[in-house]
């Protein structure tokens, strides 16, 4: 049974209007190199190699993002903790969600001629600030590149599908969950920012590319789910491995 939802609880339009207002806003104001400024200078970004932001949430932040994705993929057969509130489908919706937020991220910065602010002539290395939204430059901007989106953000934002599978059933958990990995996302990408590894709008793009990928898979999954009740995926109705 769908349980009612808070009159708090926000919905899936509001969601996507803040974030991608946000990240708009953001753009807009042209902030990324002063803000990058907080924590570089010419003679590079004295934090960089910091322990905190090095290995607790660079290093760490990527292990329990890993060990959090294999837990979900797991849990779409054999449910455990919070997991148990849902069937089968929204947890494998929860699982797919989350891989291709990741995948998403990774194909964009594949492509992206952006480098990181720690590769800029500003501070102290060669490169020239070029928008993130100028793809394809020949000759890319005098470094790497490949530094849009933020990749170690997605780390928590890429769990904000576990807004859509927990909506109906325990919106009060789906509300907690959304906050958790956008507060998540937000942490990794300022510390990567401190170490000079991206800029704000990295960050927030990155947000608004996993809560996009959220959406379409929940989309899909809702189109799915009104299909006649039959065996999917090897799993009967009732959520458990067939």
């Amino acid at each position: 049974m769908t349980t009612a939802r808070s009159p708090l609880f926000p919905g899936p339009v509001a969601v996507t209007v803040c974030l991608l207002s946000i990240a708009i806003a953001w753009d807009a104001s042209g902030l990324d190199m002063a803000a990058a400024s907080w924590f570089g200078s010419a003679s590079g970004f004295p934090l960089r190699d910091h322990w905190f932001f090095s290995t607790v949430l660079h290093e760490g932040g990527r292990l329990v993002s890993w060990g959090l994705a294999t837990w979900l993929c797991i849990s779409v057969w054999w449910p455990a903790g919070c997991l148990k509130r849902i069937d089968a489908r929204h947890r494998l919706q929860l699982a797919i969600s989350s891989l291709l937020a990741v995948l998403l991220v990774s194909g964009l910065k594949s492509i992206s001629a952006t480098s990181c602010p720690w590769d800029l002539a500003a501070f102290g290395r060669t490169a020239r600030h070029v928008s993130h939204w100028t793809w394809g430059l020949a000759g890319g901007d005098g470094a790497g590149g490949h530094c849009f989106p933020a990749g170690h953000a997605s780390a928590g934002f890429a769990f904000v599908g576990g807004y859509f599978a927990f909506r109906d059933r325990s919106p009060g958990l789906a509300r907690n969950w959304l906050i958790v990995a956008l507060a998540a996302g937000l942490l990794l990408g300022m510390g990567q920012q401190v170490r000079g590894a991206h800029f704000m709008s990295h960050t927030l793009w990155t947000a608004c590319v996993c809560w996009c990928a959220a959406l379409l898979v929940d989309a899909v999954c809702r189109q799915w789910g009104r299909q006649p009740r039959r065996a999917r995926w090897g799993m009967r109705d009732d959520g458990r491995a067939s």
